[in-house]
């Protein structure tokens, strides 16, 4: 079995973006593959975070990991900040990677953009993603385009650390789902979906009521005319909006456009909301029960210990090569 690293960080509430690139994946490949699936809190911690927000936000994420299909006993999950490996090993990567690897990267040039402070942990944190990367060997890693860049630098580090100190790291691959990988705003298909952003008209959070999700897809923009047509470079916004519907329906874009042909927006919408609360309902039902209860956190202690197990013994071994007094 090949095995399989994704997380997603706890710096908001996810988005239907979050669980058709990502969560839905999850669950297939927890089948198919060894894999381990955490919440990046570390990461979080890039940008400021309050206590309490932090704190709410990494253990929603982790019960809706649960909540939407991820099986305890199929696949381990738990929270990056409680493998201790990840930090220590985060550091040694950060030695082996050079300034301007780190200046090149376009999502901190994005992050860092209009802001007069930046923390160094943006900058450094690409290092500590190598590092969870390659603390499990990992084989396969589900990334969003925006995260390939990322990717490359950890296969960098992996091929850098083998010529110096012996082969040892696997060359990690991507794995990205043919469509719907990149789901876009609400507001600015020219913009992806993002869990951070202060306009919550943006984006449907996972964990919206019903009649939110109503709400914000009635008035989410649509183009000029009136054709239900995916066409991503005249009509991306209606486009952005047939693809959530793919796959909350799991018709074909043909299919979709057969259905509305000559009806207009206004009908497309209406059905896709439903399509929407059809799935997120028993999802969010039962989220609430994982929280209630408590369970997460047998969960993500079970998860951890299968974790460490794996990255504390490639820790190690990383530290033996190097020379550390063990």
């Amino acid at each position: 079995m090949k095995r399989v690293l994704s997380g997603m960080q706890s710096s908001g509430q996810l988005t239907i973006g979050n669980y058709i690139g990502a969560l839905r994946n999850y669950v297939k490949l927890q089948h198919l593959h060894q894999c381990f699936f955490m919440v990046v809190d570390m990461h979080a911690i890039t940008v400021p975070q309050e206590p309490a927000a932090l704190r709410e936000q990494t253990e929603s994420a982790a019960a809706l990991y649960v909540a939407a299909g991820l099986d305890p006993n199929k696949a381990s999950i738990f929270l990056q900040s409680h493998v201790h490996a990840h930090a220590e090993l985060g550091w040694i990567m950060t030695t082996l990677t050079n300034m301007g690897e780190l200046e090149r990267m376009t999502q901190f040039k994005d992050k860092s953009e209009g802001k007069e402070s930046v923390g160094a942990g943006l900058f450094t944190y690409p290092s500590l993603m190598a590092a969870d990367i390659l603390l499990y060997n990992a084989d396969l890693i589900p990334v969003g385009d925006d995260q390939k860049q990322h990717l490359e630098l950890t296969r960098d580090l992996a091929n850098r650390f083998n010529n110096r100190f012996g082969e040892m790291f696997t060359m990690p691959q991507p794995y990205t789902p043919e469509i719907g990988a990149r789901i876009m705003s609400l507001d600015d298909a020219s913009k992806k979906m993002s869990k951070s952003s202060p306009n919550a008209a943006s984006f449907i959070g996972m964990l919206d009521e019903p009649d939110v999700i109503r709400k914000k897809l009635s008035r989410a923009v649509t183009d000029s005319g009136r054709e239900v047509q995916y066409d991503p470079q005249n009509k991306r916004e209606v486009s952005n909006l047939m693809s959530i519907y793919s796959h909350f329906a799991d018709m074909s874009i043909a299919e979709i456009e057969a259905k509305y042909e000559g009806q207009g927006y206004g009908p497309f919408k209406k059905d896709l909301a439903e399509h929407l609360v059809a799935v997120l309902e028993p999802i969010q039902i039962r989220y609430r029960e994982i929280r209630s209860s408590g369970e997460i956190h047998d969960v993500l202690k079970k998860g951890a210990q299968e974790a460490a197990e794996i990255a504390n013994q490639t820790l190690l071994e990383v530290k033996k090569r190097m020379g550390f007094v063990l």
